[in-house]
């Protein structure tokens, strides 16, 4: 399946969520994101939602542009954020912040060389965590991802890719 045919068989119920994966996986729809970054943040965000259909569309269209490596790269970023976002939604949520200041104990160097630009990494990491309802992990990648002058436009964008996949796999799951 690629995109096109995705979009094709999305039920009228949402045809926003059709007119918006349209726009948002290309430069114009997405602010200060280049294709690249474009690609992977959908990918990775495709990943979160756990939809089969969705998974290969995106990767179709992300296999003919992104290297074996930015891909093992973006299931890296979506598999540690499937991780780290219960850990850290955890901890964030409960009252006793005991828990807040307790070593990890998770192992997760991949963050630190990722094998791919830090910033597409972080950006990647950033939609699945929104996707995930992470907040500290959200406001941790926001903070990495400005520090490295990365605008705000841009992450609002990242934002938008990952909520308009997200619908695009919720459409899909309620069709069938």
């Amino acid at each position: 399946m690629n995109i096109e045919t995705l979009k094709s068989e999305l039920p009228d119920y949402a045809k926003d969520i059709r007119l918006n994966l349209g726009s948002v996986l290309s430069e114009e729809g997405a602010s200060d994101l280049n294709q690249k970054q474009i690609l992977s943040i959908a990918l990775a965000s495709a990943y979160a939602t756990r939809n089969r259909d969705v998974i290969d569309a995106v990767a179709h269209q992300a296999n003919a542009e992104l290297s074996h490596e930015e891909i093992s790269s973006v299931k890296t970023a979506a598999t540690l954020m499937a991780m780290n976002n219960i850990y850290y939604r955890f901890t964030h949520a409960l009252e006793d912040q005991t828990y807040a200041t307790m070593p990890a104990k998770l192992r997760m160097t991949m963050m630190a060389n990722p094998g791919i630009d830090k910033i597409i990494f972080e950006l990647s990491s950033l939609a699945v965590s929104a996707i995930n309802g992470c907040g500290k992990c959200m406001n941790a990648h926001t903070q990495q991802i400005e520090k490295a002058g990365i605008s705000k436009v841009a992450v609002q964008s990242a934002i938008r890719i990952a909520s308009v996949i997200n619908a695009t796999a919720l459409a899909r799951e309620i069709a069938n």
